[in-house]
């Protein structure tokens, strides 16, 4: 009888660690791994080392003065550790930053043309312009209104929706629901899973609300103190009583089955 090979993830973190100015130690020998068409969530507290990790992964630290001081970063099986941050995108990496960036003098649909990638076609352009109109309805009802004059909600789509002209094969976003009504939280993370489940695209979602991002996902990690300290499926997460009191707003109960690592209790929040 054959044995199951287990398949390549798309993305996986082998002990990293992070320095800024060759003196702060950001994260602290993180793994993790993305598979391919997944949904996972990078969950934890503000300035816990979630954006740091993204920022390694897309090859944006050199513009904020850090490194990868140790450790290796793999995309489909390529080292990409030491790589530009615009090569990795022509590999398939996409990286939506915290705080909706996008052209607040420029339309929505000139916006998608701006980040258009440089060798696409008009008809290929004019393909994903309208895939992406089809899962974000208000951004092609705004179409032709400024950028800035879009609500909050309506910029995440948009800066979503430009992530998405490039047509990456692992998107990440970074705190997508901040500054967001619980409403509109909820409408964007159910346009994120159906367009995972409707493209096949990878997913690595970092979040500050557990809650919402463990509704959509299929595994999590939680990083305290630039340290994974605990990871599993999103189920087993959500039963475990340190995530419910500190993340979930309470709870009792927990069931460590599905749970790979975890320390003890209060120990990786002190």
């Amino acid at each position: 009888m054959q044995e199951k090979v287990e398949a390549q993830p798309i993305l996986s973190m082998n002990s990293v660690e992070v320095l800024y100015d060759n003196v702060m130690l950001a994260i602290k020998g993180v793994s993790i791994q993305v598979p391919k068409g997944e949904m996972i969530a990078l969950l934890g507290s503000n300035g816990a080392g979630k954006s740091t990790t993204l920022k390694a992964i897309s090859g944006l630290l050199k513009a904020e003065r850090g490194r990868v001081s140790r450790g290796e970063i793999r995309f489909n099986g390529t080292d990409i550790t030491e790589m530009l941050a615009q090569n990795r995108v022509e590999l398939g990496i996409c990286h939506v930053i915290e705080g909706r960036r996008v052209f607040e003098h420029l339309t929505p649909d000139e916006n998608l043309t701006a980040a258009a990638p440089t060798g696409m076609s008009r008809s290929d352009l004019s393909g994903e312009k309208e895939k992406i109109y089809n899962y974000f309805p208000r951004l092609a009802e705004r179409r032709n209104s400024l950028a800035g004059y879009l609500s909050g909600g309506e910029q995440q789509m948009l800066a979503i929706g430009r992530a998405l002209v490039t047509q990456p094969s692992l998107l990440m976003l970074d705190e997508p629901s901040l500054g967001l009504a619980p409403f509109l939280v909820a409408e964007i993370f159910g346009i994120l899973q159906k367009i995972n489940k409707e493209e096949g695209m990878s997913v690595l979602l970092v979040e500050q609300n557990a809650l919402a991002a463990l509704e959509i996902v299929s595994e999590g990690y939680l990083i305290e103190n630039g340290r994974v300290v605990m990871n599993g499926t999103a189920e087993a997460l959500k039963s475990n009583s340190d995530i419910q009191e500190f993340y979930l707003g309470g709870g009792e109960g927990t069931d460590f089955h599905n749970v790979k690592h975890y320390s003890r209790r209060k120990r990786w929040l002190s």
